[in-house]
C-alpha cells in the first residue's frame, strides 16, 4: 500500500500541504543549497519535513514550476516582506488547528531559543527556580543537567537548600537520560511552565498594576488612586475593578471561608477582624464553631485600641493567603464582574 502511494504522481498545487511545499522547494534546491535551510529548523521542524518528504511521492513538474514561482512572485511581490506576531498567527491558523496555534505563539511570546533547554537559559534563576521547588528532585537533577552549569549554580543557589543538596546528590548519582523521560520532562516544561509564563508576559499591565495596588497600605493606596483619577479616570476605575481587596474576602464561599481560617495565623485574623466591617465579621464568625467564634472574641476584645498600619498589613496578610490557595486551586475566588473565578 505505501509504495502505491509513493507511485501516485502529484500534479495539482492546490492538494500539497504546507509542510509538502516546504518539501518540495528543499528537494528541489538540491543538497548544497537545502543544506543552510536545514540547519535553520529546530528539532520538530526537521522531523516534520522529514516525515513528509519519505512520503512524497512523484512530483509533476509543473507542480514544481508553479510552486517555485510562486514562491517568487511572494517574496517579490511588495518588494519586502514584514513579518510580525499577528501576521504569523494569522498565517498558520490557516492550516493548524486552533489549540495546536495557542500552543506555538504561546512559545513563542515566552523566552527566546530554538529548543527548550535554549528557552530555559534565558529564564530568570529565581522564577525558573520557584517553579522548580515543587517539582520532584529527580525531575529537576534532569533539568539543571540541561542547562548551563552557571545557570544551573544560580537556580540551586535559589532553591531551598535542602532541597537543593537532594537535587545535587541526584545529579552526582544521574547515568544518562532515557529519551522518553527527557521527552516528557521537556512536554512537562512547555505545557506547564512556559505556558503560563507566556500568559503572564503578555498581561495587561493594569493586572500587574493591581497587584501592585493591593500591597499598598490603606493611605498609600488611596493617594495614588485619588492622584490617579485626576490624570486618567479610565485607568484608575480599570485598576479598582482588578484589584482584590480584604472587603472581597466576603464573597468566598462557606467552603473557601473555612479552607482560608484554616491557613491563617490566629493573632493575624484577630487584627484584622479588630479593623473590619460589622457585616464582614459576621460572614467570618458564621464560618467557625462557637467555641472558637467567642475565643476571637474574646482575643480582639483583649488587644485594645490598635494601629491601622498593623490592622492593614493583617489585612493583606489574608488577602495574600487568599490568591495563594486559589492559585493552588483550593479555593474559589469569584471576581467583581460575577463570574465564576479568578486565576492569580
Amino acid at each position: 500500500m505505501s509504495r502505491a502511494v509513493k507511485a501516485t504522481v502529484k500534479d495539482d498545487i492546490r492538494q500539497l500541504t504546507g509542510a509538502e511545499r516546504s518539501a518540495v522547494l528543499l528537494l528541489s534546491l538540491g543538497e548544497e543549497h537545502s543544506s543552510q535551510l536545514w540547519k535553520m529548523m529546530d528539532e520538530e521542524e526537521v522531523k516534520e519535513v522529514s516525515q513528509v518528504m519519505s512520503n512524497l511521492g512523484s512530483v509533476s513538474a509543473s507542480v514544481v514550476e508553479k510552486l517555485m514561482v510562486e514562491f517568487v512572485s511572494q517574496m517579490s511581490g511588495t518588494g519586502s516582506l514584514m513579518g510580525s506576531y499577528e501576521s504569523t498567527e494569522r498565517l498558520i491558523s490557516r492550516f493548524m488547528p486552533q489549540d495546536k496555534v495557542v500552543q506555538i505563539m504561546e512559545e513563542i511570546r515566552g523566552p527566546a531559543g530554538r529548543t527548550m533547554w535554549d528557552k530555559l537559559a534565558n529564564v530568570n534563576e529565581t522564577v525558573l527556580a520557584n517553579y522548580l521547588k515543587n517539582e520532584y528532585p529527580q525531575t529537576v537533577s534532569v533539568v539543571l543537567s540541561k542547562i548551563k552549569p552557571e545557570h544551573a549554580a544560580r537556580v540551586l543557589g535559589a532553591l531551598p537548600e535542602e532541597f537543593a543538596l537532594e537535587v545535587v546528590q541526584r545529579m552526582l548519582r544521574m547515568e544518562s537520560v532515557q529519551k522518553d523521560i527527557l521527552d516528557k520532562v521537556e512536554k512537562t516544561l512547555r505545557v506547564e511552565f512556559m505556558s503560563n509564563l507566556a500568559r503572564t508576559a503578555k498581561r495587561d499591565s493594569h493586572e500587574h498594576m493591581a497587584e501592585i495596588f493591593n500591597n499598598f497600605d490603606r493611605q498609600t493606596e488611596s493617594r495614588f488612586i485619588t492622584a490617579l483619577e485626576e490624570r486618567s479616570r479610565d485607568s484608575a476605575e480599570r485598576i479598582k475593578a482588578l484589584m482584590f481587596t480584604f472587603e472581597d474576602l466576603g464573597k468566598l464561599d462557606p467552603g473557601s471561608i473555612q479552607t482560608l481560617l484554616r491557613h491563617v495565623e490566629k493573632d493575624k485574623l484577630a487584627l484584622a477582624l479588630k479593623g473590619a466591617t460589622d457585616s464582614l465579621r459576621d460572614i467570618f464568625f458564621s464560618n467557625m464553631s462557637e467555641r472558637a467564634g467567642k475565643i476571637l472574641r474574646e482575643d480582639m476584645e483583649a488587644m485594645g485600641p490598635v494601629r491601622l498600619k498593623d490592622v492593614d498589613e493583617a489585612q493583606m496578610r489574608m488577602v495574600n493567603v487568599a490568591k495563594d490557595l486559589a492559585n493552588k486551586g483550593e479555593i474559589m475566588i469569584a471576581n467583581k464582574q460575577g463570574e465564576d473565578e479568578l486565576v492569580y
